[in-house]
């Protein structure tokens, strides 16, 4: 089996991993207590050990680990409706918070707690027969999840170099900010981010404020319903993995037809069908309305919008009873009929995975990946704000005060802005120039094999 390790870090990754759970147990048939209660077994536990191990007594037990500085967030994911299902050894929690403060998180609160969670996750990674990868989820603009959240990420990057890491990162937003100083973790986190990750998938709040007024309908939304709709995508992308299906994807699949040059692993993920509860009677959800919805800026999870740059890749995981057939014609249609917002120097370039079961209560899903060039409008935004306040040395003091170097944040900074550059690079350019790499280095590489058989004669 490919099993994957999942690792959440700080309040918001607690909560959103939290409701990645819910989902993820609702759909394999697993009861609060980690007894199966399903009706067809031979389907659902087919591949439960990607996300489950089973203890004695038929009892299935999430492979997760959740981390905190501070207990509250841990107390209430133990005391909530899932909090028999995991294994209490993997509650790792520190008393003094961060603070907001990346530095703390990352150095100093955080790397005095970050062997103790290494050592669960070799324990979990000692009971896997293959290990496939690990996934994290944390947001970018507070303390832990920013700051222990990139130092886990290095951590395992050293000890797991051959495995994949993925992680779902909820970037700060231009209107929801929670905190002043999110402009600092942000930027000191996406520093490790480019580096360290295989694939992040970026959500933020905005985005999700905007699908649940919209799209959704609903006039206050909570944090809960945002969860919601992460965790529907998050069991989206790893459905094909899950369940068995028509034309499969994994983590590693997906790393290689997504991600063209390795810096450029930041996607933006949308989920389909999303409609009201007064509208859902009036449309017919079959494979061209997913497809239209998916590619949908509206439905999008990331406060970009994919207009304004051009598709590098893209991915869509459907799930359901349909036609692979339809699905590839749809999938055509739509790049001929959009051709100006792909890039044509690379043909094809969406992946597709078809999967039998749909989720709970639907009849078809789809969920969308894209790595789009429009990604880079989330990183100016961090980038200004960033600017405003190192400019004046604002707040500096905290960060310097846990020994940070003032020169981490402009290495930080400039790293960003080579990553904006790269996006817009990558998105002026066109077939023309391709073309003639692609001869010169057809030439050098002939003049390399001439080499040696010149030396032979």
């Amino acid at each position: 089996m490919r099993e994957i390790i999942h690792m959440q870090t700080g309040q918001c990754g607690n909560q959103i991993g939290s409701s990645f759970w819910e989902t993820v147990t609702e759909e394999h048939g697993i009861s609060p207590t980690g007894a199966f209660e399903g009706v067809n077994p031979d389907l659902l536990l087919e591949r439960i050990s990607v996300y489950f191990c089973e203890a004695s007594g038929g009892r299935y037990v999430p492979r997760s680990i959740m981390v905190d500085l501070e207990p509250g967030t841990i107390d209430s994911v133990r005391s909530g409706k899932l909090g028999q299902l995991y294994r209490p050894d993997n509650f790792v929690f520190g008393q003094s918070g961060s603070g907001n403060n990346w530095a703390k998180g990352h150095y100093t609160e955080g790397a005095e707690m970050i062997e103790v969670v290494m050592e669960r996750v070799r324990m979990e990674a000692e009971g896997c027969d293959s290990l496939q990868g690990f996934q994290l989820t944390h947001s970018l603009g507070g303390g832990t999840g920013s700051g222990m959240g990139t130092l886990l990420i290095s951590k395992l990057r050293e000890e797991f170099p051959d495995r994949i890491m993925t992680s779902f990162s909820v970037i700060p937003s231009p209107k929801v900010s929670d905190t002043v100083v999110e402009p600092y973790n942000a930027m000191l986190s996406m520093h490790q981010l480019v580096e360290n990750t295989d694939q992040t998938f970026a959500i933020d709040n905005e985005a999700l404020y905007d699908i649940c007024f919209r799209t959704l309908k609903l006039t206050e939304p909570t944090y809960t319903d945002l969860n919601h709709l992460i965790s529907l995508t998050m069991s989206g992308i790893t459905t094909s993995f899950r369940f068995p299906g028509q034309l499969n994807a994994d983590l590693r699949k997906l790393s290689v037809n997504m991600v063209p040059f390795p810096r450029l692993h930041f996607f933006i993920t949308g989920n389909s069908p999303l409609s009201s509860r007064t509208t859902v009677n009036f449309s017919a959800v079959n494979v061209p309305e997913l497809t239209r919805q998916m590619f949908d800026p509206m439905n999008m999870m990331a406060a970009c919008d994919p207009r304004h740059g051009r598709y590098l890749t893209a991915a869509m995981v459907f799930r359901g009873r349909m036609s692979v057939r339809e699905v590839d014609d749809q999938v055509l249609q739509l790049q001929n009929k959009n051709s100006s917002y792909f890039v044509e120097w690379i043909p094809n370039n969406v992946k597709t995975a078809v999967c039998d079961i749909p989720p709970r209560g639907l009849k078809m899903s789809g969920t969308f990946i894209g790595n789009s060039t429009s990604i880079q409008e989330i990183f100016k935004r961090i980038d200004e704000q960033f600017s405003a306040m190192f400019r004046r040395k604002a707040f500096m003091h905290w960060y310097t005060g846990e020994g940070m170097d003032e020169m981490e944040f402009t290495e930080a900074q400039s790293n960003m802005i080579d990553l904006i550059q790269e996006y817009q690079q990558y998105q002026e350019a066109t077939v023309e120039e391709g073309d003639d790499v692609e001869e010169d280095e057809a030439g050098e590489e002939y003049n390399e094999e001439e080499e040696p058989a010149d030396e032979e004669t």
